[in-house]
């Protein structure tokens, strides 16, 4: 993800959970939760959420 949005954000940062927990924010903002939604994305969606929201 870093390579694809390099020219986009400086860093990223990865946060172990535990209970299945599955969560992706950006800038202090959730943009994906897996308990919300019941399922584990593909990471092309997480890509698409960030770039959706940096580009």
């Amino acid at each position: 993800m870093l390579e694809n949005l390099k020219s986009h954000i400086s860093s990223l940062e990865l946060v172990p959970g535990g209970g299945g927990v599955f969560d992706v924010a950006l800038d202090g903002e959730q943009i994906y939760s897996k308990h919300q939604t019941g399922e584990f994305p593909d990471e092309g969606a997480i890509l698409a959420l960030v770039q959706a929201r940096v580009a």
